[in-house]
């Protein structure tokens, strides 16, 4: 839900792209876009041979000053190790392209956007996820046991005979998992769909109730938007806004059955099951007040609480800082809880339920949500993640080029401290990358 500030200050003026995993780069084309060569001064610019202000745009210079610039920088070559090359660049537009920044210790996707006119000055810089050099897929998964928090991550085949465990640590624990909870309304969706009840060209005409961050949150009532588009918003890019609308749509309480449906062992944790507005008016209301009564009360209590006093509360009085220092908030308490196998359980259920359902298949895999190296591994990748500060899952189900299907889910929670999530993405595609080739 929060990216670190990291990719929040690098992105600050970029417009949004799509994601850059889905296609394997290639070797670096020939090119003399000024995007391209601009891509190729990046190492040299975070080295300091290049200067701050001849590379940066104006605008750019004013969102992400030098101090912040150099402070930002200072800290990827202290975890990474120095800038060597960037390589394999593959243009996106006339003006953006998309590269791998190699380090010392790691290699890092990034997005490169430059004005078209002289001097062509980078208007956009974008660090989307970092690969440790990892020497092999259990190297990958001792890091994740290393991290400080709580981990836990399930590595299985999927067969006809059920999951078969190649590799786990605390598959079983209730973690927070952010927005991977959304597989659950995709879940009643494949449901619904497969049953007759629903179809993906369904129109749902929106009622002006405010909703959370996203592509409808601004949307004035009457807006007519299909099921399918809001099911791609809500899996693809993690639009909160898309989400909401569906579970609204769906009803809670038919999205919550799905729960023991699909496997989902943990399932009173998440009873009555929240709307992402309704999560953050828990957590940001007069001080967190809300969540105080939350916390306290049962079920019924719960439901009664959503039904009022959250309803009523406007988005404004969600305190507009609720994430700005980077510190986790109430993590333990009033989050989405699942545990690695209930993931893989919930995507075992979507490979068996989509078979004959393209659509579903098709929203899984528009965001492989691995590096573009890790996912041409893999004939299939469908994905889902979440995170917010403190939180983090990645869950993937995968297809192999001899057509066996796989299922991966790993968290990682901390309700001290901020965690380091391109770092931790990096460690799951780097697992991704060399599964394939592993002996286990």
């Amino acid at each position: 839900m929060k990216p670190t500030l990291l990719l929040a200050c690098l992105a600050a003026l970029m417009p949004p792209l799509p994601a850059i995993a889905q296609t394997a780069p290639t070797a670096a084309p020939e090119s003399n876009s000024p995007a391209h060569q601009r891509a190729e001064q990046v190492a040299p610019l975070l080295a300091g041979d290049i200067a701050y202000a001849d590379f940066f745009a104006p605008d750019f210079q004013a969102a992400v000053p030098e101090p912040q610039f150099d402070q930002l920088r200072n800290s990827l070559i202290a975890t990474y190790g120095k800038p060597v090359a960037v390589q394999m660049i593959e243009p996106r537009s006339d003006n953006t392209v998309t590269a791998i920044l190699r380090f010392e210790r790691a290699d890092a996707m990034i997005i490169v956007q430059a004005d078209p006119a002289p001097p062509h000055a980078v208007t956009g810089l974008r660090i989307t996820g970092v690969t440790p050099h990892m020497a092999s897929a259990d190297a990958a998964l001792d890091a994740i046991d290393a991290l400080p928090g709580s981990t836990g991550y399930l590595f299985a085949r999927l067969g006809a005979n059920g999951p078969d465990v190649i590799r786990a640590n605390n598959a079983d624990a209730a973690l927070g998992v952010g927005s991977s909870f959304k597989l659950l309304i995709l879940a009643e969706l494949v449901r619904a769909t497969n049953a007759g009840e629903r179809s993906w060209d369904d129109i749902v005409t929106l009622d002006g109730s405010e909703l959370p961050g996203g592509k409808w949150a601004q949307s004035p009532a009457g807006t007519q938007v299909s099921v399918a588009e809001l099911a791609r918003g809500m899996i693809s890019v993690s639009d909160n806004s898309a989400t909401d609308i569906l579970l609204h749509y769906l009803g809670r309480e038919r999205v919550e059955a799905m729960m023991e449906v699909v496997g989902w062992r943990h399932a009173d944790a998440n009873r009555p099951l929240l709307a992402t507005l309704e999560l953050f008016k828990l957590k940001g209301v007069d001080d967190g007040a809300l969540g105080d009564r939350w916390v306290a009360g049962d079920s019924d209590a719960r439901r009664a609480l959503l039904a009022g006093p959250v309803a009523q509360a406007p988005i404004s009085t969600i305190a507009p800082d609720l994430f700005a220092d980077g510190k986790p908030v109430r993590i333990d308490t009033i989050e989405y809880f699942a545990s690695p196998a209930d993931l893989m359980r919930t995507m075992n259920w979507l490979r068996i339920h989509s078979a004959d359902n393209a659509a579903a298949r098709e929203i899984l895999s528009i965001n492989p949500g691995v590096f573009a190296g890790a996912a041409a591994q893999w004939d299939y990748i469908g994905y889902k993640g979440g995170s917010e500060p403190g939180v983090m899952n990645m869950t993937l189900l995968l297809q192999a080029k001899n057509g066996d299907w796989y299922a991966f889910s790993a968290s990682w929670n901390d309700t001290d401290a901020a965690i380091d999530e391109m770092g931790f993405a990096g460690l799951v595609s780097r697992f991704v990358e060399l599964a394939p080739d592993s002996e286990f």
